[in-house]
């Protein structure tokens, strides 16, 4: 039986190098070569921010969020609560011609209050995007002043047009009691005014788009003085370009870094 011998080290073999903490060409070590001190953050994350953004919350914007959460709890009341108390509620709420002699101011902020058709109304859609984008480029309390206007303005000229036609003959006393509340005149005036702030190749489809579902709305003439008020709510917030573009200028502005003093 032959002996077995024993391999020495050889010299000619270079020494192995450190090992360190950190290994060369893999991704996301903390303090590595490729991601110096912080992680880059990933496709999905920045997509996920960016979607958040379109949503409404406290802090970005507080008008949008607080009055999401009032008309999530009417909702909510007037799908759980007893039918015939939802049905008085929204009778007193409503817009109509006796309620605006009587107390127009109440009124037309009580009718702001509910949605018609509750959470799944498509307006509950709309309300949370549009008036969210239109937020965050000119503040709540601007949002606010466009979302009332289209509100007040559009139900005043439609009722104001079922009096007159009473008035003379051509609609029946019950007409001045006719149920009349909701968001949708606000947010028709939101839609025009963010329009105005988009560029050309988002404007134009989406007047277009909203424009084109209110007048097939109205065409089907199942509520013409509402289809009207769509309209003209719409066009209500159009009006409003040249005072949210500079809305939009001056929060730009105000949200810009100041200059230190002697900087």
């Amino acid at each position: 039986m032959e002996p077995t011998a024993t391999a020495g080290p050889d010299p000619s073999a270079a020494p192995l190098p450190e090992v360190s903490a950190l290994l060369d060409g893999v991704p996301r070590q903390r303090g590595g070569p490729d991601r110096p001190g912080t992680l880059a953050p990933a496709p999905l994350t920045r997509a996920l921010c960016r979607a958040r953004r379109l949503l409404p919350t406290p802090a970005g914007t507080p008008f949008t969020f607080g009055y999401a959460a009032v008309l999530a709890l009417t909702s909510l009341f007037g799908a759980y609560a007893d039918p015939s108390l939802v049905h008085s509620l929204h009778q007193a709420s409503s817009t109509d011609v006796a309620h605006l002699l009587e107390s127009p101011a109440l009124v037309l902020l009580a009718s702001a209050l509910w949605v018609a058709g509750g959470l799944v109304s498509p307006y509950v859609v709309c309300f949370l995007l549009v008036l969210t984008a239109l937020e965050r480029r000119t503040g709540g309390a601007r949002a606010a002043v466009v979302f009332l206007a289209g509100h007040v303005l559009a139900t005043l000229v439609t009722e104001g047009t079922v009096g007159l036609a009473v008035l003379v003959g051509h609609l029946p006393d019950s007409s001045l009691h006719r149920l009349d509340y909701g968001i949708s005149f606000g947010v028709a005036a939101a839609v025009g005014a963010l329009a105005g702030l988009l560029g050309p190749w988002l404007r134009l489809p989406l007047l277009v788009l909203f424009g084109g579902m209110l007048v097939r709305s109205l065409i089907g003439f199942t509520d013409p003085m509402t289809g009207w008020g769509h309209l003209i709510a719409l066009a209500t917030g159009v009006a409003t370009w040249p005072l949210v573009r500079r809305w939009y200028r001056e929060t730009r502005a105000a949200r810009l870094p100041k200059p230190r003093p002697g900087g």
